[in-house]
């Protein structure tokens, strides 16, 4: 076995670890069960998670329900928050008919995605952080978002680090480039729901779906002529390489 096939499945299984590990410390503070938000909410997430982009320059994609994610992480429990994180994860990995299933690939995507929602319930929930006397919800949004935001990126850029030895800074930088713009906004919308929602319920999230499509309409449009850059780009630099 290669040696970056061994790492890649060191790191896997730290991964699986970590969130069987978080999701059970966060499910035992588990509140109220919620299921009818949490099935329309999970409805919307795997929707939005076939809504897939392809970040440029980084061998990955990028759906656009992290708004519902968001949603499911402050306003349900952890269990039905990491079940709706896992199903639309599963939803938005599973290939094409003509594409191959690699099950290493879907069990390091479910395990990190477990991983980032627990912990970011963890946080939105903690006692001790909202008693602080900064403490306000648009801040605690913002703590979870972050935890959620670095609960994703990081370990991504880490199974890059050793499965292609790439440099971990500079593909963690390249992510950070590319989708904090997007965790800003899922985050204010989520703001924004989570206002209305004490009024309309869980039919607050709806208005978020045309949404969330305009936006995977703009990314793919500016995405894909990054991508074409990108292509143009390649031949004129192996050709001034060429000529060195």
């Amino acid at each position: 076995m290669k040696r970056n096939t061994w790492l890649t499945k060191t790191f896997i299984g730290g991964m699986v670890l970590a969130a069987i590990a978080s999701t059970t410390y966060a499910g035992l503070a588990s509140h109220t069960l919620h299921p009818s938000y949490a099935l329309a909410v999970l409805i919307l997430a795997a929707v939005t998670s076939r809504m897939k982009i392809k970040l440029p320059g980084i061998d990955g994609n990028m759906s656009v329900n992290l708004p519902f994610l968001l949603m499911a992480v402050v306003n349900l429990c952890a269990l039905e928050a990491v079940s709706i994180a896992c199903l639309s994860t599963v939803v938005q990995c599973w290939p094409k008919p003509e594409s191959k299933f690699k099950p290493e690939q879907m069990l390091f995507n479910v395990s990190m995605m477990a991983f980032a929602t627990s912990v970011a319930n963890l946080i939105w929930n903690a006692g001790w952080l909202g008693k602080a006397a900064w403490a306000s919800e648009p801040l605690m949004l913002a703590s979870a978002t972050g935890a959620f935001f670095l609960g994703q990126t990081a370990p991504v850029a880490g199974i890059i680090k050793v499965a292609e030895g790439a440099a971990m800074r500079r593909v963690w930088l390249s992510i950070v480039q590319l989708s904090f713009p997007y965790y800003v906004v899922s985050a204010g919308m989520t703001s924004m729901v989570n206002l209305v929602g004490h009024r309309w319920g869980w039919q607050a999230a709806l208005v978020v779906f045309p949404v969330m499509y305009g936006i995977h309409r703009s990314y793919r449009l500016y995405f894909g002529r990054e991508a074409e850059g990108l292509l143009q780009t390649a031949p004129l630099a192996r050709a001034a390489s060429a000529g060195l």
